[in-house]
């Protein structure tokens, strides 16, 4: 266990013991999220689309250090190529970095980049090499790929801390913990205190159709208060509701957490500074300039510059749950892609009709769809995909333009309800009633509640009793598991098609 001296416990009196924030870095399913559920004790990982983060997530752990209680936020960034923009955020936010690096398969291009917003954001680092319990790790071989990009590690006269662990074997996270702690209360200068002018960056936002617009924020320094009067530099809020990571509704936050906040006009940019504004201060059109862009901080739609005309290439309206993956898709799309509008937030009919209107398609990512979009989607003829893994999102796209036709009409095979849950290693079974049709393994599986549609995921196993079958008819019972795991609930409705 890493142990701090005198010197560190009377810098940690002077910083009154406020977290410090850690941007998680590193290759997409090189352990990052697995690695904070190790910390959280949650399972996180389990339940994300396709086993990869797709959003900035923030949350605070507590642990005892010394005999104090300590926190530490940390920010986890996707590791997809799409999301740079995302990670980059990520490190703006944060105090400290880890630079996390699979043991077995070494330095990756994402890696590569990851390493480079850490250096130019100048934060100290550390290295993190996860799966060490894996038995073809090889840490001194990794090791010897950061020295030649320039991390220069303590263990080679550097001054980049190097940590082994593993999630699964729950080996060195004590230790990771000690050791952020000592980084952040040996590098950092200038430690923010209560009383100092509230400061917080935006690393998230988006329009909730009954809440309204709301932001993830990491607070640099100073509070805010529910009610308090707060601007960027195009949406402006009177604090409503204070939400931590945890779903608590707060009065106050402080520097170091991370909390979302309700209560702005529109939907904040993310990347952007958050400042308190006086009390009873008009906000001028001057200070807020109505902008293309300042409708698209509303949720709402609008027009893009990409090229080429729909003639040319292939028209999209886009609607995304974040105004980060929006971001990251619409800046991932290939250039024969014309988004003719994108907004955060539901699929609306106003969307179909615009769609239809200029022979566009509607692509959906991450979002809740009502059943009554998709039976209008259909009754108009406008193909209507909904998306939850952005790597399947740009497959479809490209197979599109190279000439191959995605469905208009699907196949419905069948229909189901939920009766049962079941536990299963680190998933559930879902115990079902088969009502028409038949379920198979392979099936995709679309899951419905009260007539809005959940999510979508695929029939990884069929079993009925004990034994693994292929398919079973209308008027039986089995257990599926679904792959990706969707959040049902008794008496869900599930839709078998192809």
């Amino acid at each position: 266990m890493v142990k701090t001296n005198t010197n560190t416990k009377l810098v940690s009196q002077t910083s009154h013991f406020y977290p410090p924030v850690v941007a998680v870095l590193g290759h997409v399913d090189h352990g990052k999220t697995t690695l904070l559920d190790a910390v959280r004790k949650t399972n996180i990982a389990a339940k994300e689309h396709g086993g990869i983060t797709q959003s900035i997530g923030a949350s605070t752990v507590e642990f005892i250090s010394e005999g104090r209680k300590r926190r530490i936020t940390f920010i986890d960034t996707p590791g997809h190529v799409a999301f740079m923009r995302m990670r980059g955020r990520g490190v703006q936010a944060a105090d400290i970095g880890l630079l996390v690096v699979s043991s077995t398969d070494g330095v990756m291009p994402q890696t590569k980049e990851s390493i480079k917003l850490l250096k130019d954001s100048k934060i100290p680092f550390i290295a993190v090499l996860t799966k060490s319990d894996l038995h073809d790790k090889n840490p001194e071989k990794v090791k010897q790929q950061l020295l030649k990009e320039d991390v220069m590690l303590d263990r080679f006269g550097g001054d980049v801390p190097v940590i082994e662990v593993s999630a699964k074997a729950d080996t060195n996270i004590r230790e990771l913990l000690e050791l952020i702690l000592l980084v952040f209360e040996l590098k950092r200068e200038n430690y923010p205190i209560e009383n100092d002018e509230f400061k917080a960056i935006v690393i998230e936002s988006r329009l909730d159709q009954k809440s309204g617009p709301r932001a993830t924020i990491v607070i640099k320094s100073g509070s805010v208060l529910v009610r308090d009067d707060v601007k960027t530099e195009r949406s402006k809020a009177r604090v409503r509701t204070i939400i931590s990571d945890q779903g608590e509704h707060l009065n106050k936050a402080s520097v170091g957490e991370a909390v979302e906040i309700f209560g702005f006009e529109t939907v904040p940019d993310v990347g952007s500074i958050i400042t308190k504004r006086h009390s009873g201060k008009p906000v001028s059109r001057r200070e807020h300039p109505e902008s293309p862009d300042t409708k698209r901080d509303s949720g709402l739609a609008r027009m893009t510059d990409l090229q080429p005309s729909p003639k040319e290439g292939l028209s999209i309206v886009l609607c995304a749950d974040t105004l980060g993956s929006l971001e990251a898709i619409v800046n991932a799309l290939p250039k024969e892609i014309l988004v003719v509008l994108q907004k955060t937030g539901e699929v609306s009919p106003a969307d179909i009709l615009f769609a239809k209107s200029v022979g566009a398609i509607v692509i959906g990512f991450n979002i809740k769809v009502r059943n009554e979009i998709v039976k209008l989607a259909s009754l108009e003829k406008v193909l209507f995909k909904n998306y939850t893994i952005i790597y399947e999102l740009m497959d479809e796209i490209n197979d599109v333009l190279k000439g191959k036709q995605l469905k208009v009409e699907e196949e419905i095979f069948g229909k189901a309800k939920v009766l049962a849950s079941f536990p299963y290693e680190k998933t559930k079974v879902l115990g079902i009633d088969i009502l028409e049709g038949r379920v198979a393994r392979g099936d995709k599986a679309r899951l419905i509640r009260k007539e809005e549609v959940l999510g979508e995921s695929v029939v990884s196993s069929v079993r009925v009793g004990k034994n693994t079958i292929s398919k079973v008819e209308k008027g039986h019972e089995a257990g599926i598991i679904l792959s990706p795991f969707l959040d049902f609930a008794i008496g869900d409705m599930l839709i078998f098609h192809g």
